[in-house]
């Protein structure tokens, strides 16, 4: 998770931004399947945001509201936590609109 929050924060907060989030995160469900669940949301998240905004003009707070939020849960998130732990990250990321 590391990477990805690296990756994110080197990140422009438009759609394309989100798009490219979307496909590392199909490719960290090959890589961590224990985190499957966890990767899941995390798109299911994402992609309600670009559904949102596809083809519709994205104004910039809103932009920058979005990424900042999920740079925020990126970050949050722990894969080597105790069972307890993610599972309350689970919780927090079905919880979470950007």
């Amino acid at each position: 998770m590391n990477d990805l929050h690296a990756w994110l924060s080197q990140q422009h907060h438009g759609l394309r931004t989100f798009h490219t989030f979307q496909q590392k995160i199909e490719t960290l469900i090959r890589e961590e399947p224990g985190q499957r669940a966890l990767c899941r949301l995390l798109s299911s998240l994402v992609g309600g945001y670009i559904e949102a905004f596809d083809e519709e003009p994205l104004p910039v707070a809103v932009a920058d509201r979005a990424y900042q939020r999920l740079l925020d849960l990126v970050a949050s998130l722990d894969f080597r936590a105790s069972a307890e732990h993610r599972l309350a990250d689970l919780d927090r990321v079905a919880a979470c609109h950007l």
